[in-house]
């Protein structure tokens, strides 16, 4: 069989039970509406105190101020560092185009591409059911929502494109007449190419699993779509250079950066080794059940995604091996295959945001996996029995074996929401603000910006780093922010990582010597992590700072503030 019919399959009996795709309108939409609600409601309830809870300095503090520079005619790549691809930071330069310039604005693209993941994996889900549709869909979006907050990182974009990709192809395969989909689909999948390059072998693996049997032309159309929606890398490569873009989204990230990221595997049930792991264990909100301590949850979490994208994806193919006309079959391989594509980004970094990236796929579509099982196994059981069975099973191991990462963290967002538990201070300057998790940093940061205004004129330059620019690990970019579009970024490093903007020839060293100012942090002197981030890098950005700059303030100890000596 080369067509997909599930019509065929409940007809020989593989698959009596088999419920008609959402919006077929042959049942009741308010079950569906009531679902949608919840889910809503479960994403909205945290969100007063995401939006003003601290963000990571450097991560947002980048995606706050790269798509300004890009609508300020600079290039990723050429102008900047960014190690992904550009898509991400287009669609914010034309948020903040339209919206203005604000963490505000960036948060609700965060907070989109969040709602995106959760609903894209509803909609895969509930072909088998509103209870299992609604169970993977809270699953994923306790494990999606906490890591970094609302931060417009390009990955979750691109995973929600991918899913949706995934739901638009599954629904041109439910008719005879679906080309317009399937080419949407193509599509979807080439944008979320465009934020992150690295999504390839998910995109790969998941069009392989969506194409392999399927009707004739399904193939090419999907084909034509993806290269559509990958047209606007030519744009790219023409403006930046194609050396740039293939050193910035390649040799950068996959040579260059991993030495000074990467952590040991497994991760280490006795200690957290990743630093910021270890700064975000310090204020837990009170938890009423026992769990395990946070280093071996975060093992647990480890073993637990390796095996649920595993299974997922083995019960996709088992499913699809035994009837090749089923959707639902169909349906399972791919979200499966492109779950486990996911794992490289697990285990480049194993801390938990790098693994809830991961698991808010096949983690959350574990309950299908298992019902599956269930419903071949015992095809005469209750349907409801098997949903309800398979959904409370993963639910109760998330919370029992990893809750500080998810159900923990989500509730402490949640009762943020209502004013407590609040560990954020407002740093505001020039109508422009950024939350911080430490009163007495922000405190010295308002300050920093208070002696600057005093003394900058508008267009100079200044370069964020820490206290010793032989390390690098990591930035207090938000700054940058703060301070566009009167002063501007003098460097090239506004993400800061080790075995990069310290190795000898970077170029940070001319970019001190060139600017106006430069601030130095001592926030992050404590950084500690058993990889190469613990070896120092070129002196040059020192010797150049010593010569030609003068201190003009030191605040608290956090950060020291220099101007070029006249």
């Amino acid at each position: 069989m080369t067509a997909v019919d599930d019509s065929a399959a409940a007809r020989r009996g593989s698959e009596p039970t088999e419920p008609p795709p959402p919006g077929s309108g042959q049942r009741r939409r308010w079950p569906d509406l009531v679902a949608v609600a919840v889910l809503a409601a479960g994403l909205l309830l945290p969100l007063r105190g995401l939006l003003v809870n601290q963000g990571p300095p450097m991560e947002e503090g980048f995606m706050l101020v790269f798509p300004e520079l890009v609508l300020r005619g600079e290039l990723p790549n050429r102008d900047f560092l960014h190690l992904y691809g550009p898509g991400g930071l287009w669609v914010l330069a034309g948020a903040f185009k339209v919206f203005g310039v604000s963490l505000l604005v960036e948060r609700l693209v965060a907070f989109l591409q969040l709602a995106g993941i959760v609903f894209g994996v509803y909609l895969i889900a509930r072909r088998w059911g509103r209870l299992l549709g609604l169970a993977s869909a809270v699953i994923s979006l306790v494990i999606i929502v906490p890591p970094l907050g609302l931060t417009a990182l390009a990955w979750n974009g691109a995973v929600a494109l991918g899913l949706l990709a995934l739901v638009a192809a599954l629904a041109s395969l439910d008719r005879d007449q679906g080309h317009t989909r399937t080419v949407v689909a193509g599509v979807l999948f080439g944008f979320a190419l465009l934020y992150r390059l690295d999504l390839v072998v998910a995109v790969a693996l998941g069009a392989v699993a969506l194409a392999r049997g399927a009707r004739s032309g399904f193939a090419r159309r999907l084909t034509a779509g993806l290269a559509l929606g990958l047209s606007p890398y030519l744009i790219h490569l023409f403006t930046a250079g194609p050396s740039t873009v293939i050193r910035g989204m390649i040799l950068d990230p996959v040579v260059y950066l991993r030495g000074g990221r990467r952590l040991p595997i497994p991760p280490r049930p006795g200690r957290l080794d990743g630093f910021l792991q270890r700064a975000g264990d310090l204020r837990r909100l009170d938890w009423p059940l026992p769990v395990p301590r946070t280093a071996t949850q975060l093992t647990i979490w480890f073993f637990v995604l390796l095996a649920s994208a595993t299974f997922v994806l083995v019960v996709g193919w088992w499913a699809f091996r035994q009837d090749r006309g089923s959707i639902r079959a169909r349906a399972l391989l791919a979200v499966g295959a492109f779950g486990f594509g996911l794992l490289p980004q697990a285990v480049q970094r194993v801390d938990s945001a790098h693994f809830a990236w991961v698991s808010c796929v096949p983690v959350a579509m574990l309950p299908v996996a298992i019902a599956e099982v269930l419903r071949r196994r015992r095809p005469h059981g209750s349907p409801r029995r098997q949903a309800l069975t398979s959904g409370a099973a993963v639910t109760a191991m998330v919370l029992l074996l990893f809750p500080n990462f998810t159900f923990r963290t989500y509730a402490d967002y949640s009762v943020q929401t209502f004013g407590y538990h609040r560990n954020s201070w407002k740093i505001a300057h020039d109508g422009r603000i950024f939350f911080y998790g430490r009163a007495d940093v922000a405190d010295a940061a308002k300050q920093l910006l208070a002696d600057l205004d005093e003394i900058a004129e508008p267009g100079q330059k200044v370069v964020v780093g820490e206290s010793d620019l032989r390390r690098t690990n990591y930035s207090d970019a938000y700054l940058y922010y703060l301070l566009l579009p009167d002063l501007v970024p003098g460097t090239h490093y506004i993400e800061m990582d080790p075995g990069m903007a310290n190795r000898e020839g970077s170029g940070l060293a001319d970019d001190v010597r060139a600017a106006d100012f430069v601030i130095l942090s001592s926030v992050w002197d404590d950084w500690r992590e058993p990889n190469d981030s613990r070896e120092l890098g070129s002196d040059e950005p020192n010797q150049v700072l010593r010569r030609h700059f003068c201190l003009v303030g030191d605040y608290d100890g956090f950060y020291r503030l220099y101007r070029r000596c006249r």
